[in-house]
């Protein structure tokens, strides 16, 4: 029985950098050899660290913009609650391989969804925007990072409150452009140092704009704290 919060957190990047992105029939690469490689370390779960003065209330309680990202305490991680097997057509292919959660529709679209740590050696610090560009340039050295685009997600789970939003980047591709029609959206939170990644890939732009949606209103990121 697949719970319905999935919460999971995986030690390091080197695993992320293996998972396939369709974007224009293109996947990403093993970044060089020579470029800066995160610091691997155990699959275990840490001790959550109180920052004293931090309000993590406060900061589940409004807007994420990529530029209020010091606004985050080092310890925890972002993490991420996910709900898509409710949503018919949508079943789980696999949840917690090695912290990803990966869905499927009847239709042919996939979902996947990772949470990392330990991603120091990426970070810029106090500049998410730009911590999250070294993320996508680490996944795939080819893409443009100046190209992509902000985009949204739910942020906190308090349903009973005013939704709020944090912003992500995000890489998009058509399937006119000869592949399938794909959306890759990250964000690596530079002050704990943690990122989410999710990849949506579709059989046709229609399909992907549907599933799109679907999974958004059931997609939360999950403040720390």
């Amino acid at each position: 029985m697949v719970a319905r919060k999935v919460r999971r957190r995986v030690a390091g990047i080197a695993a992320l950098g293996t998972v396939g992105v369709a974007l224009a029939a293109c996947t990403v690469n093993i970044p060089d050899p020579a470029a800066p490689k995160p610091s691997p370390s155990e699959s275990v779960l840490a001790t959550p660290t109180i920052t004293p003065g931090h309000d993590a209330a406060a900061v589940a309680a409004k807007d994420l913009p990529l530029t209020a990202g010091n606004t985050l305490a080092p310890g925890d991680p972002v993490t991420v609650s996910t709900r898509l097997e409710e949503v018919p057509g949508w079943a789980v292919v696999h949840s917690g391989l090695q912290g990803e959660v990966r869905y499927r529709k009847n239709d042919g679209c996939t979902l996947a969804v990772r949470v990392s740590v330990n991603q120091g050696p990426l970070v810029a610090q106090g500049d998410d925007a730009a911590s999250t560009k070294e993320l996508f340039h680490y996944l795939d050295p080819g893409i443009a990072v100046d190209n992509l685009k902000p985009v949204t997600l739910r942020w906190g789970e308090d349903s009973d409150k005013p939704p709020h939003n944090v912003e992500f980047l995000a890489l998009e591709s058509s399937a006119a452009s000869g592949g399938k029609a794909a959306v890759v959206m990250a964000r690596l939170f530079s002050v704990p140092a943690s990122s989410v990644y999710v990849s949506l890939a579709c059989p046709d732009d229609g399909a992907l704009s549907t599933a799109r949606a679907e999974a958004a209103a059931r997609l939360v990121v999950v403040p720390p704290g």
